[in-house]
């Protein structure tokens, strides 16, 4: 049977050698539970029951440093037998927006480079002096707007493809681990 919060606390409160609140009071099959009034019985292990006689039970447990040591890091092997679809769309849809972010921002500070070397009249007086006209208009789509709005344009197909290329990846990833028994790993615990 479970103790209320306000016992629990109660008990916490009076410093008395309550048992502390994380342990459960449980009941083997076939006894039946003590009552509110009684004290906590301690929790029961599997195993044989100890006897009021057996110096084991009167112990305390041993400190820590008297444990032995494990022997090294313990090695899991593990398979990675199924990715979900709609996390990977979640997952996917916010790197794409990352980086469809920095698309935009990379354009900027590349057109604000270039302009500062002026690099954008140096090529339009080299147009001028082959005295090629064709050109000329070209120079007019490198404006700062139009440079942006290319990006931008680019960053969004980058958020929807890249978005739309990860879920259908992980449903591809799943029909091949179905066949192959997935990505095995063994993990170490350094």
């Amino acid at each position: 049977m479970r103790r209320s919060l306000a016992e629990r606390l109660g008990g916490a409160a009076e410093g008395s050698s309550a048992v502390p609140a994380t342990e459960r009071v449980t009941t083997r099959p076939g006894t039946s539970a003590p009552s509110a009034g009684s004290a906590p019985a301690a929790p029961s292990r599997p195993g044989p029951a100890p006897s009021a006689a057996s110096p084991s039970a009167a112990r305390a447990p041993r400190p820590a440093a008297s444990r032995p040591a494990a022997p090294g890091p313990r090695r899991v092997r593990l398979s990675v037998s199924r990715v979900d679809p709609w996390s990977a769309m979640k997952l996917s849809f916010l790197l794409s927006v990352a980086l469809g972010v920095m698309i935009v921002v990379a354009a900027a500070v590349v057109w604000f480079v270039l302009d500062s070397m002026r690099v954008f009249s140096d090529v339009e007086e080299l147009l001028v002096s082959i005295g090629s006209e064709n050109f000329l208009q070209l120079m007019d789509y490198l404006e700062f707007d139009r440079v942006m709005s290319f990006a931008t344009i680019v960053g969004v197909v980058d958020i929807l493809l890249l978005t739309a290329l990860g879920t259908i990846g992980a449903f591809l990833y799943n029909i091949v681990a179905a066949l192959v028994g997935g990505l095995h790993m063994t993990l170490t615990d350094d």
